[in-house]
């Protein structure tokens, strides 16, 4: 499902992927079937019109009965009132149901999205998945909403119409068939040419939803490098490609509409005329014309209906191939058919056992080689090397975003890839070099760590990052909404609330990826006395390049290329190792 390959997505060659629609319907059976009930009263009493009209003329007009005409005439007003109730009955629950179909689709959607692991977002970009779940799903709306509506009214006025037709006059209705045929015929052969542009034009519009993303989550970047006009004119060349492509598609449906419309009054007319002559013949009645041309007419603007639904059919078949990838597809990292269950609490051992691993996107480069590294319940480990060296990689393993390629890793004696993530994931506490704030407020964000905590255990979380003293500066204190990503802190704040995150979790493994990394001098020494508390009986991994921390630890790994160069404490390594000797120097400014 890579967005840069869109060229090479299967194309929809049929109706088959809108069969994707039908789990979502069941659930509400009972609707459908009133629906269809109320489509079924409405069909028969339109078609009951006709038949008025009919013994209006025959028995009424021709034989100038006053009373006969009164009663005929009210019968087709009864019909047309019935028709119209169960009509708009029939609109209101299938719309309804379309409007709650698209829901479920989307949550599904995203639910499944949101499970996915990161080697999927490695080659899907966010903004696609945006497109999805929007454009594509309101193309499904429009045809599973009023579309559906249009659809089952039009089938049921077309094929009541044609039995009423062969009922009327079956060598005219012969006709009508053979007409039906000719408009039909066309709509299919354009209809095709249309799902292809309406694939294009979804896929152009996805492009465009990408590049936004991407512009707008990096707006600082664009802006200190002046690349407005830049990305501004990137945005305006993928705008108009979608129009482009958008215009083509309309062109061909605005041809088959014409085409539809031509065909069905040219028939029209063709049966009006052969009527005609038959009357004068004395083959059929007036009121039998009367009666075979209205059944025409609903034969007729029914199949113009279908024809022009025709095309959103195909853009939605093709919309509906697309979410279907997204809920068809399924994370390389699940728990396994019957995984080990970890103690509520794990005690926090952790062994790298000879863990080789590359990342799916750079199958050819070792991220990890042959690392084995033992971690007792309590230690404090820390983690140093240079950039690309295999430092966050280990993390992401033991977190379990990716399977080892060799090897593995246990917790508690436990292989990890015999475990729920989920539940090994609850067991860690991770705070990252770069902090993820969600737009709610500052409790809300604290709360992340745990979402059942009260508010008066996230202010001590708070209290305990040193993050509580600027929270309360806040408008509104912890109520605050801090803003898409949280904008409105600084570098420093965001790290502490991610901090307090962690310490509301109160989990016994703690990972910290540089989480000091962005603070001051004053607010380092405030969290870092925090993280010495919180450090205390759990196991820590810690990913760092402040003296200050890694002074403190039991054990220093210094890392690269994948590999582990030397293990010991800072002032065994600053003798033995020569890298951590010149990555003291570079990046402590200090032996």
């Amino acid at each position: 499902m890579n967005d840069r390959t869109n060229s090479e997505r299967p194309k929809a060659k049929s109706l088959k992927p809108l069969r994707t629609l039908w789990p979502f319907i069941t659930p509400y059976a009972r609707t459908l079937i009133a629906a269809m009930t109320a489509l079924l009263i409405a069909s028969v009493a339109m078609l009951s019109m006709p038949v008025a009209l009919r013994y209006l003329i025959d028995n009424g007009f021709l034989a100038q009965d006053p009373a006969t005409v009164n009663r005929y005439f009210g019968w087709f007003l009864a019909a047309a009132l019935v028709f119209s109730l169960f009509a708009a009955l029939r609109y209101y629950l299938v719309t309804w149901l379309g409007e709650r179909v698209v829901a479920d689709i989307r949550n599904a959607v995203y639910a499944r999205v949101i499970r996915m692991d990161p080697s999927f977002f490695e080659v899907t970009r966010t903004g696609e998945v945006l497109s999805r779940l929007t454009t594509d799903t309101t193309l499904v709306q429009s045809i599973s909403g009023s579309g559906l509506s249009i659809a089952l009214r039009s089938t049921l006025s077309l094929i009541g119409g044609l039995v009423m037709l062969i009922l009327t006059s079956p060598q005219m209705a012969t006709y009508t068939l053979a007409g039906i045929v000719v408009v039909v015929l066309p709509v299919i052969i354009v209809g095709r040419l249309i799902r292809k542009l309406s694939r294009q034009s979804q896929d152009r519009v996805a492009d465009t939803s990408g590049l936004a993303g991407e512009t707008l989550n990096a707006m600082q970047t664009v802006q200190s490098f002046t690349l407005e006009d830049l990305q501004i004119g990137r945005y305006a060349q993928a705008v108009t490609d979608s129009f482009r492509t958008a215009v083509r598609r309309i062109r061909m449906n605005a041809v088959l509409v014409a085409l539809a419309f031509a065909l069905v009054f040219c028939m029209l007319t063709l049966f009006l005329s052969a009527g005609s002559r038959a009357v004068q013949a004395g083959e059929m009645t007036g009121g039998q014309l009367g009666q075979f041309l209205m059944y025409a007419f609903f034969v007729g603007s029914s199949a113009t209906a279908l024809s022009s639904l025709w095309g959103e059919v195909q853009r939605a078949a093709g919309a509906m191939e697309r979410l279907a990838e997204l809920l068809a597809a399924e994370p390389v990292i699940r728990a396994p058919a019957h995984p080990e269950s970890l103690t509520q609490r794990v005690q926090g051992r952790i062994r790298f056992d000879q863990v080789g691993f590359s990342y799916p996107s750079r199958p050819d480069t070792l991220a990890m080689d042959d690392f084995s590294l033992d971690v007792e319940a309590g230690d404090t480990v820390a983690i140093v090397g240079p950039s690309g060296a295999g430092k966050s990689t280990s993390f992401q393993l033991l977190l379990r975003f990716y399977d080892v390629d060799r090897g593995k890793i246990l917790v508690d004696d436990a292989d990890i890839s015999n475990l729920d993530p989920r539940e090994l994931r609850r067991q860690v506490g991770l705070v990252p070099q770069e902090t993820v704030l969600f737009g709610e407020s500052a409790m809300e964000n604290i709360r992340y760590g745990r979402p059942e905590a009260s508010d008066e255990e996230v202010r001590q979380a708070a209290v305990m990052a040193a993050a509580d003293g600027f929270i309360r500066e806040l408008p509104e204190g912890y109520e605050t909404f801090l803003g898409e990503r949280g904008t409105r802190l600084s570098g420093g704040q965001r790290q502490r609330i991610a901090i307090a995150r962690a310490i509301l979790k109160d989990p016994p493994i703690l990972l910290l990826d540089e989480a000091t990394s962005s603070l001051d001098a004053e607010s380092e020494r405030l969290v870092q006395a925090a993280l010495e508390g919180l450090m205390q009986n759990r196991t820590t991994l810690v990913i760092a390049h402040r003296l200050a921390t890694v002074k403190k630890v039991n054990r220093i790994v210094v890392m690269n290329h994948g590999k582990i160069e030397a293990v010991g404490t800072h002032q065994d390594l600053i003798r033995e190792s020569e890298l951590y000797a010149h990555l003291a120097e570079l990046q402590f400014g200090t032996l």
